[in-house]
């Protein structure tokens, strides 16, 4: 759970109400609880359940942050937890196009993930994921349950990060993105609440950080002096270690003269962090 998701397991066949979760999962980059349900059989509605399992986190937290404690001896506090980005995730061998199909939301809280075991012990895992125009589930949805969840469970797209008249930042993190999504064909976007990550597998490499007329780039695992930059704008985040537990570095961008350079930087990052 920790090598492929980056996920910190809490518990097994956790039984609260009247379901049982495969998996309880914490994740440490949003702060935030995930529900794993492995599935054998093709019949379920990811949908439905994953709607059920996000209910029941919601109705019941006090539970799920005492069964945090108990399990793992560390405290958490109410306040502690990023409610708005839970999520159920749902593993099995394949789904079936009806199950991919209802999942093709551009936020939706639910995963379904592939895996599949060959002969030589090889596992892999492959997300299915949205279309990028997709819908959102809100727009169409009648289910009760599902805008009440919707009221405390947020996807985040880039809309959220970079509002409508921030228009300077919005072309700058539309160039960005596709150049460091151009580094290396494993790099993945993740949009979180507060910023935008690129990462190969679990490892975050760098982020962005949309403001109304400038991007700040970080830079993870790096300080100044692990790069060249001879015009020495890579400063490095006081107390990074300490808060984060890396050290963290940052690059400002407020205009597209700015991006050959930087990406220099990121392209630095990305290989002193997966040449090994």
């Amino acid at each position: 759970m920790g090598e492929i998701f980056g996920y910190e397991i809490v518990t097994s066949e956790f039984q609260i109400d009247n379901l049982r979760i495969d998996t309880l999962a914490y994740n440490p980059e949003t702060n935030a609880f995930v529900i794993i349900e492995y599935k054998r059989d093709q019949s379920f509605s990811v949908i439905d359940q994953g709607y059920a399992y996000l209910s029941i986190l919601l109705n019941n937290k006090a539970d799920f942050i005492l069964e945090y404690f108990t399990k793992t001896g560390k405290h958490l506090a109410k306040n502690d937890i990023d409610w708005s980005q839970s999520k159920v995730v749902f593993l099995a061998n394949s789904f079936t196009q009806h199950q991919q199909t209802a999942i093709n939301f551009n936020d939706l809280p639910i995963e379904l993930w592939e895996f599949k075991l060959y002969a030589n012990s090889t596992i892999t895992f492959n997300q299915l994921k949205s279309s990028k125009n997709a819908e959102s589930i809100n727009i169409i949805s009648t289910n009760t349950q599902a805008k009440n969840i919707a009221r405390e469970i947020k996807t985040y797209t880039i809309n959220d990060l970079i509002k409508k008249d921030w228009a300077n930042s919005m072309g700058l993190y539309e160039k960005f993105s596709e150049q460091i999504l151009q580094i290396d064909s494993r790099i993945e976007e993740n949009i979180t609440k507060s910023y935008i990550g690129y990462k190969v597998g679990r490892m975050v490499f760098c982020s962005i950080n949309p403001y109304k007329s400038k991007l700040v780039i970080h830079l993870c695992r790096t300080q100044p002096k692990d790069l060249q930059d001879p015009e020495n704008k890579v400063s490095y985040i006081k107390n990074s270690l300490k808060r984060y537990s890396q050290h963290l570095s940052q690059i400002t961008v407020t205009s597209e003269d700015e991006i050959f350079y930087t990406n220099s930087m990121i392209k630095q990052v990305f290989k002193k962090t997966f040449s090994a």
